[in-house]
């Protein structure tokens, strides 16, 4: 058993929407395909990853550096004996080695996207859903049968009035989605009253309704936000400064009665644990955004879990960023509190297996190997392009 190539290529998700902070004009995807040679069904064993939204594709750092890396290496040196599998953890050593601690720029990004590769392919050959295989490892062979999700939008768009606000956000209610999300913090905060205001008119209550300045509002302006926002009790106050000011956050805690969510910009397990420590997180009500796909991947992700454990954190206060098939593996095998949906933005770099719908704000999971990819057949169209068998 071994992976006898990895191959990658970049894909162009652009588009003219923005968040507070940055626009989506040159925003790039890498995809990987780990073939290993294992043959299932008559043909390879291949596992597929890509990286989420706001960090661009890293095939450079790949080729360069962590590619060369784990194909020079001894395949033996990769096997998981226990599982007679790839072994992930054995393969992230390999991919980090001669890498200093700390500073992790864009290659948590390269190392998250290979991962889920990996963990694509070790699905794969122990013929199990990706989330069957995390919960038989970690959570007794117990998974979670549907998934809590909601839907992400809300950007800030060139001409785009309250009224098409308004009816993005219907649409999403339409779908079966119970809460939608919208950017703030790219425009006045009188502006952006006026455009919650709007889609308040939509969804009916603040529970239907939470809010991401993408770590835009230094700490007065923060501050004035959540002042703003506090009247109408929605279901969190998402990233409203630099995800690095700790104690920007812990102003906004001690100040802010609603829930906060952040995380999606902090990519080790090191990383969490500050959080916690310094930036007085409440774990009774806020959620944790972590991505793996962001975070040097589901190896990494279990550490991060684990130092959650640690600082008495639930896992169903963790909802991923990214909208993607891994997270939702991740959240159905490891007890997650949901996952994020990206129902009309980054195609055909999002969503879920077709066919299957969101009902009241859930979502199931396909009984296929690995991570599902397969079932999404615009996504899978894209990743049948950087390996065809």
């Amino acid at each position: 058993m071994r992976i006898i190539d990895v191959r990658e290529k970049t894909f162009s998700i652009g588009s003219d929407i923005a968040n507070a902070y940055i626009d989506f004009s040159k925003m790039t995807c890498s995809v990987v395909a780990v073939v290993t040679d294992v043959i299932r069904d008559g043909r390879p064993v291949v596992g597929y990853g890509f990286n989420s939204n706001g960090r661009y594709g890293q095939g450079c750092l790949m080729r360069d550096r962590f590619l060369p890396r784990l194909l020079e290496t001894d395949p033996a040196r990769l096997i998981d004996e226990k599982h007679d599998n790839l072994d992930p953890f054995a393969i992230w050593d390999v991919l980090m080695r001669n890498e200093k601690p700390g500073g992790h720029g864009e290659r948590s990004v390269a190392v998250g996207t290979l991962d889920m590769a990996v963990w694509d392919a070790v699905a794969k050959i122990e013929q199990k859903p990706l989330y069957q295989v995390l919960a038989d490892r970690y959570r007794g062979g117990q998974a979670d049968d549907k998934v809590w999700v909601y839907a992400a939008g809300g950007y800030y768009y060139p001409g785009k009035d309250d009224s098409q606000l308004q009816q993005e956000m219907q649409s999403y209610l339409d779908r079966g989605y119970r809460v939608v999300k919208m950017k703030i913090g790219g425009a006045s905060i009188d502006e952006d009253r006026r455009r919650i205001e709007s889609v308040l008119e939509v969804v009916g209550k603040g529970q239907s309704l939470a809010v991401d300045a993408n770590g835009r509002l230094d700490t007065a302006t923060a501050l004035a936000y959540a002042e703003m926002l506090a009247p109408y009790g929605l279901y969190w106050y998402e990233e409203p400064g630099d995800p690095l000011d700790y104690a920007l956050q812990a102003e906004l805690s001690r100040t802010y009665p609603g829930s906060m969510a952040t995380g999606e910009n902090l990519f080790s397990h090191q990383d969490a644990r500050n959080l916690l420590r310094y930036a007085d997180m409440r774990p009774e009500q806020d959620f944790l955004q972590f991505d793996c796909a962001l975070s040097y991947g589901l190896v990494e992700y279990l550490r991060i879990l684990d130092v959650l454990d640690e600082r008495g954190w639930s896992s169903r206060r963790v909802v991923p960023h990214g909208g993607h098939q891994m997270s939702l593996n991740i959240a159905a095998g490891l007890h997650l509190g949901g996952n994020e949906s990206y129902p009309d933005v980054f195609k055909p770099f999002c969503g879920f297996a077709d066919g299957i719908v969101v009902q009241e704000g859930y979502v199931g999971l396909p009984s296929v190997p690995g991570i599902g990819f397969e079932t999404n057949s615009k996504l899978f169209k894209a990743m049948r392009e950087v390996y065809e068998p």
